[in-house]
């Protein structure tokens, strides 16, 4: 094999002609000099259409490839120039790189893959890069695939949620199609005008096949949902209802906890600004049976400790009311794990229940879940939940905390869609078998 098609094979470049190969003493690099071949010269870089030349250029031009070993590589060639009838006089196009970058598409590549896999610190260490150039490489490989594929085709199914990605209230929107698991769209922001972007860029006739629509109770979400998507069947997410109950479960526990401390003293004024009364000590039996009783009350009874069982015990026989409330809380998340046909008669009464047990929290929440009562009942007979959503968001974390946070919400939406969107990056040259001994 001649010289320069290994070299071809080592830099991973096609139509390109090797002239020679040389070391940089100063730069303590190879770097190999190289040209477009005739079918590849005299292209607009923009749109790589062929072009009259310009001129030369500023002279010759390096491009950082992946390393030889522990070597650096450049790739150098001549920066000619070409005259574009759209986009004027514009640098030509090359084979081994992409228009404006400094680097080759292999390094890109190799760079866009540990980004997904590792942390910004180790891949600058590793490929002897800056923090925000492996942030503008990433950009760059998510812009390049994201050109060439329609990420919301065939989209039926969906599921809406915000995850934070930054301290200060700074949130985005996403979605994903339940069918594949994939992350299909995310945006900076949250809210009906934000999520209304998803839907302009899914297209009146695909809003029309959308089926299945998953989200929190949030009235925006509901609101654009049904705007855009009217035939679409909204399911509740099973979560939220659940976390709701165990709010208002919370509620009256605390309000146990007050009466079970007794009545609050009158004000003394004589008393610093520092000073506590109680009519009860802490160490009573009724009070810290009530104020330890947080995790017996608000667990699942399967994963309750044999402690926590005799909690709960103690509170059947001394607070009814807030034994009523956990029983409503738990009586609630099975009504969700039951079959459709019966689950609207068991929730009917549920509501009825709750709406008529004179605990405030509860009466406040029969009210929701009458609000929420077809999405509900959607979730129960579709078993749809934002399960997945929960995960993408749990992975958005996990690279934004990995990353060490990053200063724009574009370049956590690059990585998360390079990460999460299906298309992986892939190293290069891993098309072909494992090499084994």
């Amino acid at each position: 094999m001649r010289a320069a098609r290994i070299w071809r094979r080592v830099l991973g470049v096609d139509n390109t002609v090797i002239d020679a190969v040389g070391f940089d003493e100063q730069a303590g690099a190879v770097v190999v000099s190289v040209r477009p071949q005739a079918r590849a010269r005299h292209r607009c870089g923009v749109c790589r259409r062929r072009c009259p030349r310009y001129d030369g250029g500023a002279g010759r031009r390096r491009w950082r490839a992946p390393d030889w070993g522990a070597v650096p590589v450049f790739v150098e060639a001549p920066a000619s120039r070409v005259r574009c009838a759209e986009h004027a006089v514009v640098v030509a196009a090359v084979p081994w790189a992409r228009h404006g970058a400094g680097h080759t598409y292999g390094f890109d590549a190799t760079v866009a893959w540990l980004a997904t896999q590792t942390s910004q610190t180790a891949v600058c260490e590793l490929m002897r890069i800056a923090w925000r150039t492996v942030g503008a490489i990433v950009a760059r490989v998510f812009a390049d695939g994201d050109a060439g594929a329609d990420r919301l085709a065939g989209v039926r199914r969906i599921g809406i949620d915000e995850v934070s990605y930054k301290k200060g209230h700074k949130y985005l929107t996403v979605v994903v199609d339940h069918d594949t698991g994939r992350l299909v769209w995310a945006a900076p922001g949250h809210g009906a005008a934000v999520l209304a972007g998803f839907f302009t860029a899914l297209g009146p006739d695909r809003c029309a096949e959308i089926t299945h629509v998953t989200s929190d109770a949030a009235g925006p979400v509901a609101a654009t949902v049904a705007r855009w998507c009217p035939a679409a069947v909204r399911c509740a997410d099973p979560f939220h209802i659940v976390a709701w109950a165990t709010g208002a479960l919370d509620v009256e526990r605390r309000a146990a906890w007050n009466r079970a401390r007794g009545p609050r003293p009158a004000a003394r004024p004589w008393a610093g600004a520092g000073y506590k009364s109680r009519t009860r000590s802490a160490g009573d039996p009724a009070t810290a049976a009530v104020k330890n009783s947080r995790w017996a009350l608000l667990k699942n009874p399967e994963h309750l400790t044999a402690a926590q069982r005799d909690q709960l015990a103690w509170i059947e026989a001394h607070d009814a009311r807030l034994f009523r409330a956990w029983q409503l809380k738990e009586q609630l998340r099975l009504i969700l794990k039951l079959p459709s046909a019966v689950a609207p008669d068991a929730l009917d009464a549920w509501i009825e229940d709750a709406a008529a047990s004179g605990l405030p929290a509860f009466v406040g929440l029969a009210r929701s879940i009458t609000a929420q009562r077809p999405a509900i009942l959607a979730t129960i007979e579709h078993r749809l939940s934002n399960g997945r959503v929960e995960s993408v968001n749990t992975k958005i974390r996990l690279i934004v905390r990995r990353g060490f946070g990053f200063h724009t919400p574009e370049a956590v939406i690059a990585l998360a869609m390079l990460s999460l969107g299906g298309d992986r990056p892939r190293l290069p040259g891993r098309t072909n078998p494992r090499i084994s001994q």
